[in-house]
């Protein structure tokens, strides 16, 4: 039998084939050579060190080399955080710098690794193995590190550490007090102070005049306007700004100046930023209520305003603005003049009757009665007969005072 001697491929394709494998031996070398320069590699050999001449050369001999992941299925997340931070879970690296540093334990009591991951609380990118990657932010990688850069970029004015706080609240959202969360805890004492919920819906419930903010943190970036924003253009200066002067970025808007200061305005804006929906399983917190309750005085007092003498100046959502004490009516903002005298305020501000000023209103009540309080003229009377109402009753009050049965009402413009 003859043997053969030819090659199976064509002469032409042999210099073809040996280019191929060049450039694949090349592209191996090149890989490898970028691979030993992850940052990873730099760390796990500091802290191994680290580990050794503190701990003894047997306790190294235990530190997983490579990537480490994290993956919790629960929240489909894959965190390779672990890879740098090796030492979080090592007791006596509590005082090293990061990321060679002992986990403060507390946090890790009620949020293990294994369970929550590390980038549900502390933002991130999971799957990056190099810090700049991981920490961000850089282009197409939307979950930069919330710790202290990111708050020194965003100048907090507080805790530079503060803006984790917003992805503690996802979850923590409907907790009257969260231990820790010092700046979310001011912003809800101040939505309930102020009376945001007068106006807008949150965890379902509130007024209808402003937008429903029950999940506004999940609003893209892109979809703010920008416009009229000076400094960064991020949804988390965007908020800060409009809080703190809201015609300044939305001219046309009827929300009224609150004065926030910058601390306010800041925690404000990280509690809206954490209004989204919380990507924790109900059994991670179980016996937490998945909804925002009233105490018992608050249910009470709306009850009375819903139901009392003052009961239309509640659902037409002039109390959003305006007290009217004379019948028990209470506004949460405060912010025009208490109604009780507006029959004799009118006439003395604005040289009209109160009759008239309704037809036509100026200021801005022509923008409240034109694009968020509509009132036909048939309910435009009906107004003028209850302002003329509270203000008589205002006035029996007063006259009662006088003659020493009761104090009066307590009337004053804000």
């Amino acid at each position: 039998m003859e043997k053969r001697t030819d090659s199976p491929y064509p002469k032409v394709d042999r210099p073809i084939l040996a280019v191929v494998g060049v450039l694949l031996v090349i592209s191996c070398a090149l890989f490898v050579w970028s691979d030993r320069k992850h940052d990873w590699r730099y760390y796990q050999a500091t802290f191994r060190a680290q580990v050794a001449e503190k701990l003894g050369a047997e306790k190294a001999k235990l530190l997983r080399p490579g990537l480490q992941q994290v993956w919790v299925a629960d929240l489909k997340r894959a965190d390779r955080c672990m890879t740098c931070h090796q030492a979080a879970l090592w007791k006596g690296f509590e005082t090293a710098e990061e990321p060679l540093r002992t986990h403060p334990a507390g946090p890790l009591r009620n949020h293990p690794v294994e369970k929550y991951g590390c980038t549900s609380c502390h933002g991130g990118q999971g799957y990056a193995v190099d810090a700049t990657e991981a920490h961000g932010p850089v282009e197409h990688w939307e979950e930069p590190l919330l710790g202290k850069t990111l708050g020194e970029a965003y100048g907090l004015v507080d805790d530079k550490n503060a803006a984790m706080q917003m992805n503690c609240n996802v979850c923590h959202r409907y907790d009257r007090e969260t231990k820790g969360a010092e700046a979310i805890n001011l912003a809800k004492k101040l939505v309930t102070e102020r009376g945001c919920r007068a106006c807008h819906v949150v965890n379902g419930r509130g007024g209808s005049i402003g937008p429903d903010l029950t999940n506004v943190g999940e609003k893209a970036a892109e979809q703010y306007e920008y416009g009229r924003l000076s400094g960064q253009k991020t949804s988390f200066a965007w908020h800060v700004a409009h809080f703190k002067d809201p015609r300044a970025l939305v001219p046309e808007t009827v929300m009224p100046n609150f004065h926030f200061t910058t601390k306010e305005a800041q925690a404000l804006s990280m509690l809206v930023l954490s209004w989204r929906r919380a990507p924790v399983p109900a059994d991670y917190r179980p016996g937490t209520p998945r909804t925002d309750p009233q105490t018992a005085a608050e249910v009470e007092t709306e009850l009375k305003m819903k139901t009392g003498p003052g009961a239309w100046f509640v659902k037409t959502g002039c109390f959003v603005c305006h007290s009217i004490q004379a019948l028990g009516v209470k506004s949460p903002a405060q912010i025009g003049p208490d109604l009780s005298t507006a029959v004799e305020d009118v006439q003395s501000r604005f040289g009209r009757t109160l009759d008239d000023f309704l037809r036509e209103p100026t200021g801005t009540m022509s923008v409240v009665l034109s694009r968020q309080i509509i009132l036909t003229p048939e309910e435009k009377a009906v107004a003028v007969g209850k302002l003329r109402e509270a203000f008589a009753e205002y006035q029996k009050q007063k006259a009662e005072d006088a003659k020493g049965k009761k104090p009066a009402a307590s009337i004053g413009a804000h």
